[in-house]
């Protein structure tokens, strides 16, 4: 007899799924049943938050979904944190747990692992959290989630399976196929209008996020064919190659870009929320878009919000793309104003570059230096100094290489596991470095144990400013004694040691180039621990 939770490991193996992050308990044993004979290997977090964020990081360099076996109650609740980050981020993330029997549901017995109400727990964190009340029900759920993941917008879904549904007969469903579904294509129409605005435009411009990752080759195109300048959100770099002279980065905060976003007469925003962390990371307003705005999104919903739109269309961004650059082949482009295009974004360039601060140019200058010791890294970055820095002044050649929590839902501890979960989705074996800072690595420090046992060779940079330096900071600014942001560090290279990892403490450039050369060599993870203090007077000297 084949149970449903071993189908459910046959059915996942058929769309694909190659990877699990999960932590078994006493709850969700029916579902590795059949993972020993499958292809699909396990990796087990030291935590149910760390199994969410490997699951993140997966997806980001993979390209389809991370997927986690997570239990009942505290599993559950542990896992929250992130996949709010994954449905911030619209990031694909299939989590699947158990929940009491069915006729237990909501009972209130006191039953191991007992909430009220799991599913609407998850409903806030997830497109849909779905109770599998029969083993008939699974290949449709399973669909419904994969065409969330393959058509719509891509954000986690929630599978929960009553412990006795777990263990019922399924030899029924051992035939079941995957089930793929294709996005949506470019209305004519909308196209049509989208593209006359444009090919009358003399001041264009494109602002691109992360839904549209995948269009970089369509959208790079696009820009060139407009002379449009791009400015790239967080999850959006390297679109453009960082030489390319159309590039604005992603330095929309800046007044001075937003200088140049108010210039242009047409804006194209093409698979971005338009949101706050990537367009008004000062929270006091001012990032405005006077000329007409043509929004392109795969989500309905997301083309009506925070800015109107002139002309809004639903559809996969690539196909989107493609299809304007067919429709701007068949009608003349007027002359394009020499004072914009490539002139106008160095122009930006050169009055942006003068104004970074000491602290910036030295953060920037230790990314390049990790960049030039590994040019083919991916950077996952947490929320500390370096990464905001890098959002500003750092751009990539190609896309799905920097990605962090400092945006959106904004979580400290992401960057360990996310970047353990990166590795395992790029497959490569090239460099994956986690930057995150001494406040952060110390929410999900044990899952440098997780990396040691599944041999992922992630090199761990750890800015260490002793404390939550930002928040110091903006306590300050506000006129408030700091409370709370001193907090104690512990010995990182002694901890690291004992968890099994390489480490090592780096003051300088040379010395951080030889850590990272040695770091590539080694078969498990390596912390390199960079203190911000030492850092600064070594450039000083």
């Amino acid at each position: 007899m084949a149970t449903c939770g071993e189908v459910l490991v046959n059915l996942l193996e058929g769309y694909g799924v190659d990877q699990v992050f999960g932590i078994p308990g006493v709850h969700t044993v029916e579902l590795y049943r059949g993972l020993a004979r499958s292809s699909i290997r396990h990796v087990t977090p030291r935590h149910e938050q760390g199994a969410g964020f490997m699951a993140d990081g997966y997806a980001r360099t993979r390209g389809k979904p991370g997927v986690c076996f997570i239990i009942t109650g505290p599993g559950m609740t542990n896992i929250t944190t992130a996949m709010g980050q994954a449905y911030a981020d619209s990031i694909p993330m299939l989590v699947i747990s158990s929940v009491q029997s069915r006729s237990q549901l909501g009972g209130g017995r006191g039953k191991l692992h007992e909430l009220p109400d799991q599913a609407a727990m998850m409903a806030g964190v997830a497109a849909f959290s779905h109770t599998l009340m029969s083993a008939a029900e699974l290949p449709g759920v399973l669909a419904r989630a994969f065409a969330v993941f393959q058509a719509g917008r891509p954000r986690p879904v929630h599978i929960e399976i009553p412990l006795d549904v777990l263990v019922e007969n399924a030899d029924a469903l051992l035939g079941s196929e995957p089930v793929s579904v294709a996005r949506a294509g470019a209305a004519p129409s909308a196209v049509k209008q989208m593209s006359q605005l444009l090919a009358a435009a003399r001041k264009p411009l494109i602002l691109a996020g992360g839904g549209a990752i995948d269009a970089a080759p369509e959208l790079t195109r696009l820009a060139e064919a407009l002379g449009a300048p791009v400015a790239l959100t967080i999850n959006a770099k390297g679109m453009l190659p960082s030489s390319h002279p159309l590039l604005i980065g992603s330095t929309q905060t800046l007044v001075a870009t937003r200088a140049l976003v108010a210039e242009a007469d047409v804006v194209l925003a093409i698979g971005t929320e338009l949101a706050e962390t990537d367009y008004d990371v000062t929270f006091a307003g001012g990032f405005e878009i006077p000329g007409a705005l043509l929004r392109i999104d795969i989500d309905p919903d997301q083309t009506v919000r925070n800015y109107p739109a002139q002309v809004a269309l639903v559809a996969d961004a690539q196909f989107a793309a493609e299809a304007l650059l067919a429709e701007l082949d068949r009608q003349p482009l007027p002359p394009r104003n020499s004072t914009w295009g490539a002139h106008r974004v160095a122009r930006l360039w050169a009055e942006l570059t003068p104004t970074w601060d000491a602290a910036t140019r030295a953060q920037t200058l230790f990314l390049n230096t990790v960049l030039e010791a590994l040019p083919n890294a991916v950077i996952v970055g947490d929320s500390t100094q370096p990464v905001y820095s890098g959002n500003l002044t750092l751009n990539l050649d190609h896309p799905r290489r920097w990605f962090n929590s400092s945006t959106g839902y904004g979580t400290l501890g992401y960057a360990l596991p996310a970047a353990i979960g990166a590795w395992l989705g790029r497959g490569d074996g090239q460099p994956v470095v986690c930057l995150i800072g001494d406040g952060g690595l110390q929410f999900t420090l044990p899952e440098l144990a997780s990396a040691v046992e599944a041999r992922v060779p992630i090199i761990v940079l750890l800015w260490n400013n002793h404390g939550y330096e930002e928040i110091k900071k903006y306590m300050v600014n506000r006129a408030i004694e700091p409370v709370g942001v001193d907090i104690y560090t512990p010995d990182f290279i002694g901890v690291a040691k004992a968890l099994g990892c390489a480490a090592e403490s780096i003051k300088g450039v040379e010395s951080l180039r030889v850590a990272l050369r040695a770091a590539v060599d080694l078969p498990g993870p390596t912390l390199i621990e960079i203190d911000q203090c030492l850092w600064m007077t070594e450039l000083a000297l």
